[in-house]
């Protein structure tokens, strides 16, 4: 399922309903709180709130290093009593309860007598095929398998999968909503035991689970042979373009003429499971016990782990807009997109309030110089959002591109700080765009920092500095009239002196 346009703000649901709040419910409920949608949730058993809850605060801190970007005003989180409750009044409903058949066909069938003929209803599935799913609902048509992996408000990716009575277009409702929160969705053609992604993952951890039943390595030395070799690939190209790229053949057809003999040689056990007697058992949990107790980390410490590294991962990505990362990038210009703007031009123009998260600090304690960038950078992209430079002008007039910044550090920032970025433009003509930004801290009477950024409108396709053209035109030199009134920032051009 293709993903190359970009998120649609109008897809994104007012509310959904959620059956079912463990580990992968409650992160479909980060998943759409954090993205500001309102979230209904079901679920009877004891302690689920209080596991919501969990999950919600290890989102927020591992979004508030996943992006500078900020985020909308959070969704409500309401606990119902009922499954009709939970699906009164939304646009989707995204079951999660236990993998067992019969408990999911009834919250489903009961889940689709109470909504709206247009809800869409997913199952978060892993397994069971979603024509059985489907069987005893009255509306079949707009269900589907829709499999998310843990953790859910992190990793990116939902398995689509219909069954035999969904509806064509089902699919492609369903992966413009999950788009709209920062998802990317591939489609399961034919339905099939595990769909794709644990099919290819239970290979491998079949054959991991035989290394260390026949006493070829350990559970440590196994999961260190992934994760410290193709398990770095993986993030950037899957096993199959690995493999095409392995040989240096231009035909894809010739590479795997070379390769596939190797398919022949049967290094791995294949479908055959390990017995799980008392004695592999006892060994192999020691062994994962171990690694535990070497990680020195509690479980939930372990899961923050997990999340930083996730987030470092799909930041990497998102420097080179490619795989996860492109989703990432690509969620993020959603994010700006849905900044609210200013009401009143006449005056500055300001960022929503952002906490400084503890991934922004240096070995001193301090906010990097780089997120000081990032701050007023962002800043600088919600200006160009308010005057109108959108995807389309970009590719028929041009953009603004910065030609020189000054930075000035005022006071220190540390982690849990609340900033917000304040704007003003100094000067415009035709190609040049004179801003200046302060970054405060609540409760300061002064600024943090200061950056004074010119900008030169650049004409598309040339390369070359161009006039700014049509409405951003209009827009750009209303704002800087309106601005004009304002009183000059003490600090505006200053520069650093030497004497």
């Amino acid at each position: 399922m293709s993903e190359a346009e970009d998120f649609d703000a109008n897809r994104l649901p007012r509310a959904v309903g959620l059956l079912g709040g463990g580990i992968i419910g409650g992160g479909w409920a980060a998943r759409f709180l954090l993205n500001g949608v309102d979230v209904r949730l079901y679920d009877p058993a004891p302690g689920a709130l209080e596991s919501v809850r969990n999950i919600l605060a290890n989102a927020r801190r591992a979004f508030g290093q996943l992006t500078t970007v900020p985020l909308p005003a959070e969704g409500a989180l309401t606990v119902v009593e009922s499954v009709a409750d939970a699906v009164d009044s939304v646009e989707l409903v995204q079951e999660s309860a236990p993998e067992r058949l019969e408990l999911k066909q009834k919250l489903l069938a009961e889940a689709s007598r109470a909504t709206a003929p247009e809800t869409l209803i997913c199952s978060s599935t892993s397994a069971l095929l979603p024509s059985l799913l489907q069987a005893g609902m009255d509306h079949p048509e707009r269900f589907l398998v829709a499999h998310p992996f843990n953790p859910v408000y992190l990793v990116p990716l939902a398995e689509l999968c219909a069954g035999q009575r969904t509806a064509p277009e089902t699919s492609a409702r369903v992966a413009e909503i999950y788009r709209s929160v920062g998802m990317h969705s591939i489609l399961v053609r034919k339905e099939i035991d595990g769909f794709i992604t644990s099919r290819v993952q239970e290979a491998a951890w079949r054959e991991a689970i035989w290394l260390v039943h026949d006493d070829v390595a350990s559970a440590q030395e196994v999961d260190d042979a992934v994760r410290y070799s193709f398990g770095l690939r993986w993030p950037i190209m899957g096993p199959l373009q690995t493999y095409r790229i392995a040989v240096n053949e231009a035909s894809g057809r010739r590479a795997m003429e070379r390769m596939g003999p190797e398919l022949k040689k049967l290094w791995t056990k294949l479908t055959e499971v390990p017995e799980l007697t008392d004695a592999y058992l006892d060994k192999l949990s020691k062994q994962l016990d171990a690694q535990m107790e070497d990680e020195k980390l509690t479980f939930s410490e372990l899961e923050q782990k997990r999340d930083d590294c996730l987030v470092a991962v799909l930041r990497g990505l998102g420097s080179q807009k490619h795989g996860a990362g492109d989703v990432l990038a690509r969620w993020e210009r959603a994010l700006r997109n849905r900044l609210a703007q200013p009401t009143k031009a006449s005056a500055p123009l300001r960022m929503p309030v952002l906490e400084i998260p503890s991934s922004w600090l240096d070995y001193n304690g301090h906010v990097t110089e780089r997120c000081y960038q990032q701050l007023c950078g962002d800043a600088t992209e919600n200006v160009l959002n308010y005057i109108g430079i959108d995807s389309e002008y970009r590719a028929n007039s041009g953009s603004y591109f910065s030609v020189e910044t000054h930075l000035s550090h005022l006071r220190e920032l540390r982690a849990r700080d609340r900033v917000q970025v304040i704007t003003q433009v100094l000067h415009v003509d035709d190609k040049r765009f004179h801003l200046f930004h302060a970054v405060m801290r609540e409760g300061d009477d002064g600024p943090a920092a200061t950056s004074e950024q010119m900008l030169i409108h650049v004409s598309a396709g040339s390369g070359r500095s161009g006039p700014v053209r049509g409405q951003v035109r209009d827009r750009v030199l209303e704002l800087a009239r309106l601005h004009a009134q304002l009183p000059r920032p003490e600090r505006a051009g200053a520069s650093i002196r030497t004497r």
